[in-house]
């Protein structure tokens, strides 16, 4: 089964360096401009499945990339953005070091408080790829988050520390895994 898996388009807080976590922000123009622009790139792939997680940006970037209805998205929790907790809705220079260097860092710097752990990210990535071996695919298009995409692609990679920190994926990369 190949997988293509993509970050949303650009939202405002992307643009403001904004924390959003579980915040449901909406893509801006530049963002549904990205997401065009895969859609261009990927139009001679016929997908059998199209799972995005269920904040809206994502759901939309997904629709924008294949046509498809909002409503038929197969939405999914499991590829939520981590939860940053306190953080979440604070610009970037103003989380404190705590944060800034295990964002920055995460396999030398301890998990603040309030913000999901990678190992609690990881068993939400390894479920829901157990799932989805489990069905008869070809192509699956996958839109998800920034964070989360650093676990699943450390996942799929079979990286010892479950992530692929750097380099950091930017808003509708896309990235390609063939998912054994």
């Amino acid at each position: 089964m190949k997988l293509w898996i993509t970050r949303h388009g650009q939202t405002d807080y992307n643009k403001k360096k904004i924390m959003q976590g579980a915040i449901n922000i909406p893509l801006n123009e530049n963002g549904r401009a990205q997401a065009e622009e895969v859609r261009d790139k990927l139009k001679d792939i016929s997908f059998d499945a199209v799972i995005a997680s269920p904040m809206d940006r994502a759901v939309e970037t997904a629709s924008i990339i294949t046509g498809l209805p909002e409503k038929d998205i197969i939405k999914d929790k499991r590829i939520r953005e981590f939860g940053f907790g306190k953080f979440e809705n604070v610009e970037y220079s103003k989380m404190g070091p705590a944060m800034t260097l295990y964002w920055i860092l995460p396999e030398l710097f301890p998990c603040p408080k309030t913000v999901e752990t990678i190992p609690a990210a990881t068993r939400r990535i390894k479920s829901f790829l157990k799932d989805l071996r489990t069905k008869d695919y070809e192509n699956v298009l996958i839109v998800c988050h920034g964070g989360i995409i650093r676990v699943l692609s450390g996942v799929l990679e079979g990286r010892k520390n479950n992530i692929k920190w750097r380099p950091k994926p930017v808003n509708c990369e896309v990235r390609e895994y063939e998912l054994l």
